[in-house]
């Protein structure tokens, strides 16, 4: 029996299929047997085959190219074949010789060898000695003279995380560790295959994404939603089969379930609607972020009609898997539907999308809307340190140096231009920056907190790019934000580049208080610094200012974000990055390891944790004065259609997740990095001051939000009780906490390194 009924799966577009079927099963027959795919012994234990052939002609997979691939030639469409059976066959090789005997050593060996068949154009190759290499080999020789070299290698980066990624798997396989629903929403992308998918689109199409647009927000936002989507899908389908029969705990019905301690159903219907609104961030995307991306970059008409037929390519992606996954014998299918309609009237009829068009937040009673529902019981959650706290001794010096700082740059002045507005007075942000406010925020403890032992000159640098942060804040929502002033909100984000030149010549003069003190610190901060620094502080200031554009565009339409697409942005509109690349200014020096995916997923809970923590206790501020909706607490309420307080503690939950994976990375992957890696003792004492540095920062940055006038008002926790899970005695350092990891509750955290499997199992 399934152990749940299929839910109502959203579905705009109808499925089509390619007239060339018949003639791909033929061929991909034909290629299987070549391959060694079919007819060979293989290499299962006990010698047995990983398919006999009834297997694979119950599963079908021509049906899903020639579902997902409606429009695309007989050639193209054999071509495109050939990938996905090799890529399914992959899985299950791996599967049934690597996860099920549980041979992580040679998981990693068979794996290091296969980006070797997928060389840059001209690029020689070794000899294939089993039948996925052979595949492989096969395959990029085949795609490679059609497709330019900016295509080979983003496709060469997506197969490689699709490959390299499948120690994740079989990591949180061993362990029995289901991932919390963060990190296996961004590390079941990369284990997935339809990242890898969506390229493909591109060879079915015969036509490409420019390369200067496809890595930017809009074409990587239709990827990712896309993938999402697909993956997601799969893992309601499968859930049987990989639970039951193959001990799966990658399954995002399974992370839902244990997540929030539910019913299988229960946690398939929040899946469900996880995927349609994954679905609808990509409507959206395509319909109010793509257009304005075409004309600002200059697109031909060419250019753009390759973009266009990828969008419907995707489309057709969607609607094909859903299709295919209804019919073939690989997955449960009994029941489901589709409610969404098609066209428009799918659109807009979608529950999930009604929420998220219809919340009680964002409009703020100054501006004639309702205020916020203030009967469901919220109060700030009591929050929870597991760090403990110190403070720089030279506070005192860090409160003047703030003051004075900010008077020079003329941002303390409560009766200015950018403060007169009847709104500003009434939504308090006057009240910030008027002596009395600014000494209630105390933004020179917030530096001495989260940097307990940086020298003078570091502190007061640190004040002051965080007191500048703050006061940006303020004024964008003060002119830009409250009269949803979108076109004056780009104008005024693309002159602040002018500030920071990425050579020796000086920047240009700031008029108001936000560009003088971005040309202050720049100059301050970049006169020691290397070219690629300077350039990593220019792009971390930009994409602060330029993430702001997104929470705007969000209120212009008044629409509660996608809860996935809100957590990924967040990380950039909370300023982490420019946070933890001040922390590494600072420490002096290179930090190893930091593009490796452990370091990443270090960084990416890093900045979860002070965001969410940061959306709990200026929930009362944003949704009531300020009127905005770009908040978790929010986002959650919306999705989950729960009441407030509710939705503040699956925040809060998520805040405790995301603490237990920082220091799993901690204390288990960075060291094994590490020796794989062959970091001398040197780079170990740089990447240990670094993590360590990462948690002064976020006990400092506690402490002092739960204490500053900044965030106090009704419903706003006092100061953080201590929690000291990770300063029970003992060494210190990279790993050693190790020792001490069993007072804290790991049991549903990711590794968060890397992932790999497949997208439909």
């Amino acid at each position: 029996m399934q152990p749940y009924d299929l839910p109502d799966f959203y579905l705009p577009h109808p499925a089509r299929l390619n007239p060339h079927l018949e003639g791909t099963r033929a061929h991909s027959r034909d290629w299987s047997y070549a391959m060694g795919f079919l007819g060979e012994p293989g290499e299962a234990p006990g010698g047995g085959p990983v398919w006999t052939e009834a297997d694979y002609d119950a599963h079908d997979y021509a049906l899903l190219t020639a579902y997902t691939h409606p429009d695309t030639s007989g050639p193209l469409l054999d071509l495109v074949n050939d990938w996905y059976v090799w890529v399914f066959y992959f899985d299950d090789h791996f599967l049934e010789v690597y996860k099920k005997t549980r041979d992580l050593e040679g998981a990693k060996r068979y794996l290091a060898r296969l980006p070797d068949f997928m060389p840059p154009h001209g690029g020689t190759m070794p000899e294939p000695v089993n039948a996925v290499e052979r595949g492989l080999a096969d395959l990029w020789s085949r795609t490679a003279p059609l497709m330019s070299p900016g295509w080979l290698e983003r496709f060469a980066e997506s197969t490689y995380n699709l490959l390299l990624e499948s120690a994740w798997e079989l990591a949180n396989i061993s362990d029995e560790r289901v991932p919390n629903p963060v990190d296996y929403v961004a590390m079941r992308r990369k284990v997935g295959g339809a990242p890898w998918s969506a390229d493909l689109v591109e060879v079915a199409l015969g036509g490409e994404v420019p390369d200067r647009v496809a890595a930017l927000r809009p074409l990587r936002v239709l990827k990712d939603t896309f993938s999402d989507a697909v993956h997601l899908r799969n893992d309601i389908f499968s859930y049987q089969r990989e639970t039951e029969e193959e001990g799966e705990v990658n399954n995002g019905v399974l992370v839902m379930e244990r997540f929030f301690g539910t019913d299988p159903q229960r946690a398939a219907d929040i899946t469900n609607d996880l995927l349609t609104s994954r679905m609808q961030q990509f409507e959206n995307t395509a319909v109010v972020e793509l257009p304005p991306l075409l004309d600002e970059h200059g697109l031909d008409a060419a250019e753009r009609v390759n973009v266009l037929r990828y969008v419907q390519g995707l489309q057709d992606w969607q609607s094909g898997g859903h299709e295919w996954h209804m019919r073939s014998s690989r997955y449960m299918n009994k029941g489901g539907s589709g409610n969404g309609g098609s066209g428009l009237l799918g659109l807009v009829t979608s529950p999930v999308r009604l929420r998220a068009f219809t919340s009680p937040y964002g409009t703020a009673p100054s501006l004639g809307g309702a205020a916020p529902p203030g009967g469901d019981g919220f109060a700030t959650p009591a929050l929870t340190a597991p760090y403990e706290a110190r403070t720089n001794p030279r506070l005192d010096a860090a409160r003047a140096h703030a003051q004075e700082w900010a008077s020079r740059m003329g941002m303390l002045d409560g009766a200015g231009a950018q403060w007169s507005s009847a709104a500003a007075q009434s939504s308090g942000a006057a009240g910030q920056w008027n002596p009395a406010g600014f000494a209630a925020a105390d933004h020179g403890r917030f530096a001495a907190l989260t940097h307990p032992d940086a020298a003078a000159p570091d502190l007061e640098l640190v004040t002051d790019w965080h007191l500048w942060r703050r006061h940006f804040d303020d004024l964008f929502t003060e002119r830009f934000k409250r009269p949803r002033d979108l076109a004056g909100a780009r104008a005024f984000v693309s002159a602040l580049t002018e500030l920071m030149p990425l050579g020796t010549e000086a920047g240009a003069a700031g008029d108001g208080p936000v560009e003088r003190g971005l040309a202050d610190l720049w100059a301050r901060t970049t006169a020691t610094m290397a070219p690629d620094r300077r350039e990593e502080l220019k792009g971390a200031v930009a994409g602060l200012a330029e993430s702001w554009l997104w929470e705007l565009a969000n209120l212009v339409q008044q629409r509660v974000p996608d809860p996935v697409d809100y957590v990924e942005t967040r990380r950039t509109t909370s300023g982490a990055e420019l946070s933890s690349l001040l922390v590494r200014h600072l420490l002096g020096g290179e930090v190893p390891l930091l593009d490796t995916g452990p370091m990443r997923a270090l960084a990416e809970s890093f900045a979860d944790i002070g965001a969410f923590r940061n959306d709990l206790l200026s929930f009362p501020k944003e949704t009531g004065p300020e009127g905005d909706l770009n908040n978790a607490v929010v986002a959650v309420r919306t999705f989950l259609d729960c009441d407030t307080r509710r939705a503040a503690g699956i925040v809060t939950d998520l805040v405790d997740a995301r603490l237990r994976q920082f220091d799993r990375l901690a204390a288990a992957e960075l060291p094994l990095l590490a020796a794989d890696q062959d970091l001398d003792a040197a780079a170990r004492d740089r990447l240990s001051r670094y993590v360590e540095a990462l948690r002064l920062w976020l006990a400092g940055d506690l402490a002092w939000s739960t204490g500053t006038g900044r965030y106090r008002g009704a419903g706003t926790a006092e100061a953080p009780a201590h929690r000291p899970l990770l300063r029970l005695g003992g060494p210190t350092g990279l790993g050693t906490s190790a020792a001490r990891l069993g007072a804290s509750r790991l049991g549903t955290s990711s590794t968060g390194t890397s992932s790999t499997g497949t997208p439909w199992r």
